[in-house]
C-alpha cells in the first residue's frame, strides 16, 4: 500500500509539524472545562431540583442538550488537532411520537448521560491535569532556553546557584564553585533544551490521551454502526427490487412498442407476398424487401435492448472500455476521462450499474439538456474503512440544467439502481445549467491512497 508524502516523513519532524495544532487545542482546555463544568452543573442542579414540578423537566433536558453541544464541540477541537475521526452517534430518530415522547427523548438516551459525565466530571479532573502538564512542560521549555537573555536583570543576592547544588547531589564533596549567575545560564538552558525537544512528545501524548476519553465516552456505539448496516442493506434490497420491477415494465414497454411491432409488421409483408407470389412476382419482391428491412430494423432494436441489461463490450472488456465506447457513441460530443487505477477487478454488478448511470446521464443530456459538451469522469478512491473503497462516475453537461429525480422518470429508475448496489446518487443541476450527476459506488475491495 502506498503512503502519503506526510507519512513517509520521519517520526521527530511529523511530530513537530503537528505542535501548533495541538497546542491550539491544549492552551484554551482550562478556560473551556472550567465554563462546561459550571453551565452544566448548575443546569442539571437546578433541573433536579425543579423536578417536583413541570419546569425540571425543561431545565434538565436543557442540560442535556447543552452537554451535547459541549461534547460535540469537544470532538471538532480534537479533529482539528489532527487526530483521527471519531465516529458520532446518530442523534436523529425515525420514532417521531407526541410532544412529551420527543421533549424527553435525551433523557432515556445513555449518549446524552455520557456527554454530560465527560463534560461535567471525567474532563474536569484529566483535562486541569493535562493543562497544568502542557502550561508547565512549555513554560520550562520557553523559560529556559531564553533564560541567558533576561537573567542579568534579576536581582540575586543568594551565595549559591543550582548548578551547584545539582553536582554537590549527584557526586557529594565536589566544589564546584562556578560564577552564580552563569552556572544559572547553563543549567536553565540545559533544561529548557531538553524540555524543548520533548515538547512535540509530551503535546502529542497528552493529546492522544484526551482522544482516547473522547472516543471512549463520545463516540456511537458499535451497535448502531450495526444497526444503520441493517437499515442501509434493507433498503438497498428494496432499491434493487423497485429498480428491477422498473427495468421489466420499461423492457415490456420497449419490446411491445418497438420489435413487437415491427414483427407483426413483417408477419403481414410475408402474407402478402405470399398472395402476391404468383399473380403479381414484382409486387411480392417488393414487400419481401420490405420485409427484410423490417426484420433488420427488428434485429437492431433487440440488440440495443439487450445493452439495456448487459452490453457485451462491458462483459469482455469492462467498464472502462464500455464508458469510453458509449462516450464515442453519443450524439452528443463527449469527453470520458479514466482517472482509475489500471488493472483494477470491479464487481460486475458495480460495472453494470456505473454503466447505466453513463448510459443514462448521456442520454439524458442528449434528449432534454440541449447541451453542446459533456463528459463522464471515472475515478476510483480508498473509504474510511481499511478494506473499502468506491467508485466514483461523474457525468457532467453544459446544458440548460433543471433536472431532478422525478419519480416515475429516468434518473429516478437510476438512484433505485444505484441504491440498489449500496451507492448513492447526487444530481446537482440548477436552473441555467451545467448539470453535475455523481454516483458513488461501493467497490468491496481495499483501494490504495
Amino acid at each position: 500500500m502506498s503512503t502519503t508524502p506526510t507519512e513517509r516523513r520521519p517520526l521527530y519532524p511529523r511530530l513537530w509539524a503537528g505542535v501548533p495544532r495541538e497546542l491550539g487545542y491544549l492552551l484554551p482546555l482550562l478556560p473551556i472545562v472550567i465554563v462546561s463544568q459550571v453551565v452544566l452543573a448548575v443546569l442539571f442542579s437546578l433541573g433536579i431540583g425543579l423536578l417536583p414540578i413541570v419546569l425540571g423537566v425543561f431545565v434538565l433536558v436543557g442540560a442535556l442538550y447543552t452537554a451535547r453541544g459541549a461534547g460535540t464541540f469537544e470532538l471538532a477541537r480534537l479533529r482539528l488537532a489532527g487526530t483521527p475521526p471519531i465516529r458520532r452517534p446518530s442523534w436523529s430518530s425515525s420514532d417521531d411520537g407526541g410532544f412529551w415522547r420527543r421533549l424527553t427523548r435525551p433523557i432515556i438516551g445513555g449518549h446524552y448521560w455520557l456527554y454530560l459525565l465527560h463534560s461535567v466530571l471525567v474532563v474536569p479532573i484529566v483535562g486541569s491535569l493535562v493543562w497544568s502538564v502542557t502550561i508547565a512542560w512549555l513554560s520550562i521549555a520557553l523559560g529556559g532556553t531564553s533564560y541567558w537573555i533576561y537573567s542579568r536583570w534579576i536581582p540575586s543576592e543568594r551565595d549559591w546557584n543550582f548548578l551547584d547544588i545539582t553536582v554537590g547531589f549527584l557526586f557529594p564533596g565536589s566544589d564546584p564553585s562556578t560564577e552564580q549567575r552563569l552556572a544559572d545560564n547553563v543549567f536553565f538552558f540545559i533544561i529548557g533544551v531538553i524540555a524543548l525537544v520533548t515538547l512535540p512528545f509530551v503535546t502529542h501524548a497528552l493529546t492522544r490521551l484526551q482522544w482516547a476519553i473522547a472516543r471512549v465516552m463520545l463516540a456511537a456505539f458499535d451497535s448502531e454502526a450495526l444497526q444503520r448496516r441493517v437499515a442501509e442493506v434493507s433498503a438497498s434490497r428494496t432499491a434493487a427490487v423497485a429498480a428491477e420491477g422498473t427495468a421489466l415494465r420499461r423492457l415490456e414497454r420497449d419490446i411491445h412498442d418497438g420489435p413487437q411491432q415491427r414483427l407483426v409488421r413483417l408477419q403481414m409483408d410475408l402474407a402478402a407476398a405470399e398472395r402476391q407470389l404468383e399473380g403479381d412476382p414484382d409486387r411480392a419482391r417488393e414487400l419481401i424487401a420490405e420485409a427484410r428491412r423490417q426484420s433488420k430494423d427488428a434485429l437492431d432494436e433487440l440488440r440495443a435492448l439487450s445493452r439495456g441489461f448487459a452490453p457485451p463490450l462491458l462483459l469482455d472488456r469492462g467498464l472502462v472500455a464500455a464508458l469510453d465506447s458509449l462516450a464515442s457513441r453519443s450524439p452528443l460530443p463527449t469527453t470520458f476521462v479514466d482517472e482509475s487505477p489500471a488493472g483494477i477487478d470491479l464487481p460486475d454488478e458495480v460495472q453494470r450499474a456505473a454503466y447505466f448511470v453513463g448510459s443514462e446521464a448521456l442520454a439524458n443530456a442528449a434528449k432534454h439538456a440541449e447541451a453542446s459538451n459533456a463528459e463522464i469522469r471515472v475515478a476510483v478512491r480508498s473509504g474510511e474503512e481499511p478494506a473499502s473503497g468506491w467508485l466514483d462516475v461523474i457525468v457532467s453537461d453544459d446544458g440548460r440544467g433543471g433536472a431532478s429525480a422525478v419519480e416515475g422518470h429516468g434518473l429516478a429508475g437510476l438512484d433505485e439502481r444505484v441504491r440498489g448496489v449500496g451507492g448513492t446518487l447526487e444530481v446537482f443541476s440548477p436552473a441555467g445549467g451545467p448539470t453535475i450527476l455523481s454516483a458513488h459506488l461501493p467497490v468491496g475491495i481495499p483501494v490504495a491512497p
